[in-house]
């Protein structure tokens, strides 16, 4: 009866779900270094470290499992898998909201990495669409993904300052459990898939690698921030007790910067060919991004990091989409987990190198990550990348 609703209003079930888990991991994502400093009873330093691992033990698990849970997706159904790993993740944000101790948070967080592998259910899903269908369905999840990220963090930011941390990963935790349900209700079970076999592996090992390793270093650009935000607004000016709020406005920036490179990837491809614009997004992104230790201020900082972000962010769908469609859900999981992967070395390394150098430095190495793919890409190895290809 549900899903009959859902069908009849004919709403787009899988964007909408990965909006909202999106949403609600962003949503939690952004305030979670200000509740361990409130939790921790050790110094700057051990605190700064604690929190680059408690951020970045959830995605350095799920870098791990993504693969298997792909390699049973793609031999099972990826909608039962989907609809499990959702109602654990709320489950997951429950435990967090009870943690008391970053001990506690910690083990709450390696937890919720052990289930963190949904994005790799709907991308096999999408997969399995057919024809065309499968291109506007992946662009849709993308973009659903982009926006989730732009309203989480902003959002998230006001109600931990207003509500609570704890009762924001519970609201966290229950749109989750939504998210669950409407897949259960909303999105029909995928069959066989929907090309032969041949056809969908007709992506290297050697074309993956290289693009697991391009998703690695832009997505490392894009995610180390948030850990270190703490530490890095004071000294541009911003008083203590407004750094949650002014570090949810940069964050809701890039996000919107993000959602916006993203919707023009494809556009810039047809115009200028897909190899001028990755290149050129890693080389603008990597020059901006240590132009980041120059800012005066934080409204200036969170300038310079809107136009970073918007320049790096056509990477991405550039060189995830087309493997998405050709590759079976084992390959797709460990793309996947390259992104899920910087989730995990940017907080680490961001905040590793900043309890013992300057916020400049931390910049510089990050950039020069992006900047070391740029001769694959420049000499077209691994990944295939040409004008208007598709």
């Amino acid at each position: 009866m549900i899903a009959a609703g859902i069908r009849a209003l004919r709403i787009p079930v899988l964007p909408l779900v990965l909006f909202f888990g999106t949403f609600a991991w962003s949503f939690v994502f952004v305030s979670l270094p200000f509740y361990i400093e409130r939790l921790s009873q050790l110094g700057p330093i051990s605190t700064l470290r604690w929190t680059g691992w408690i951020l970045g033990i959830t995605p350095l698990v799920t870098v791990l499992t993504a693969p298997l849970w792909g390699r049973l997706a793609g031999h099972g159904n990826p909608k039962t898998f989907y609809v499990t790993v959702e109602l654990l993740q709320g489950i997951g944000f429950f435990l967090m909201a009870l943690a008391r101790t970053l001990t506690e948070l910690f083990l709450a967080r390696l937890l919720l990495g052990l289930v963190g592998a949904a994005s790799t259910f709907a991308f096999i899903i999408a997969g399995r669409s057919g024809g065309r269908a499968v291109r506007r369905e992946i662009s849709a999840i993308q973009t659903a993904m982009t926006v989730g990220q732009v309203f989480g963090p902003l959002a998230g930011a006001v109600a931990a300052s207003r509500l609570g941390f704890t009762a924001s990963f519970v609201l966290a935790g229950a749109i989750l459990w939504g998210c669950s349900g409407l897949v259960r209700w909303g999105v029909p079970s995928p069959g066989s898939p929907a090309e032969p076999v041949e056809v969908r592996r007709r992506a290297s090992w050697r074309e993956i690698g290289f693009v697991c390793l391009l998703v690695l270093a832009t997505s490392t650009q894009v995610f180390f921030l948030t850990a270190v935000l703490p530490q890095i607004l004071p000294p541009l000016g911003v008083a203590p007790a407004e750094t949650l709020e002014v570090g949810g406005l940069i964050i809701f920036a890039s996000g919107v910067a993000a959602a916006l490179g993203s919707l023009a990837a494809s556009r810039l491809a047809d115009l200028l060919g897909e190899r001028l614009v990755t290149a050129g997004s890693l080389t603008v992104s990597s020059l901006l991004l240590a132009l980041l230790a120059a800012a005066p201020n934080a409204w200036l900082f969170g300038t310079v990091r809107f136009f970073q972000v918007l320049s790096v962010a056509p990477v991405f769908p550039l060189a995830v989409a087309r493997i998405a469609l050709r590759a079976e859900g084992e390959a797709i999981g460990f793309v996947n987990s390259s992104r899920i992967g910087a989730a995990f070395l940017g907080p680490v390394a961001a905040t590793t190198l900043l309890s013992w150098f300057s916020p400049g430095i931390v910049y510089g190495v990050l950039a020069l990550a992006g900047l070391a793919c740029l001769p694959v890409v420049l000499a077209d190895q691994g990944l295939r990348i040409g004008r208007g290809s598709a």
